[in-house]
């Protein structure tokens, strides 16, 4: 199940015919990136990276892209490097922390490919995607007048990791916890 569809945008936006789907299709995927900046990946996909393990070994290599779902390959990015076959080692999702199964060390530096994301969407991510998507769309009809208080549905009170304004409040708290205010 993706993240969020173009059906599913068009949907939230009470839109049903075809004439902007080219455009709003850019919408989504904006809006998903925007989500898996602050979440991680959701849509499983393969990822590689170079993973600089010492020369002389490590107990465990951390992978960037979590929650990881497999690993593909261990390979050595020098010439006469070790590889790894993966049955031997032993990773965990949540943290995609990578660690030898006999307990000996990672040599490197390695090539890690391996699959990222979550094998279900959690309903509030998709919730949050087809708001932010509606937020972001909601340029295309201009400048408004401003609701009641002085705020519109969509309110962003400050920058939150590095996110700027554009991503909701709604939006960041059904994404998680916010990070603690300062002062």
């Amino acid at each position: 199940m993706a993240l969020l569809t173009l059906a599913d945008a068009k949907d939230q936006l009470n839109i049903t015919t075809t004439a902007h789907d080219t455009e709003m299709q850019k919408y989504v995927d904006a809006a998903i990136a925007k989500v898996e900046e602050y979440v991680g990946p959701v849509d499983i996909r393969s990822f590689t990276e170079r993973v600089p393990a010492p020369p002389y070994g490590a107990p465990v290599i951390a992978l960037q892209q979590t929650p990881a779902v497999a690993l593909t390959s261990v390979v050595p990015v020098l010439t006469g490097g070790h590889s790894y076959a993966v049955a031997s080692l032993d990773l965990d999702g949540d943290t995609g922390l990578v660690q030898r199964l006999d307990g000996g060390r990672l040599r490197g530096p390695l090539r890690v490919t391996y699959t990222a994301g979550r094998t279900a969407v959690p309903p509030h991510y998709h919730l949050a995607a087809r708001i932010l998507v509606q937020h972001l769309w909601s340029t295309q009809r201009g400048p408004g007048r401003p609701a009641l208080g002085g705020q519109d549905d969509y309110s962003v009170t400050e920058p939150v990791r590095g996110f700027g304004y554009a991503v909701p409040n709604r939006v960041l708290e059904l994404l998680g916890p916010l990070p603690p205010r300062a002062g």
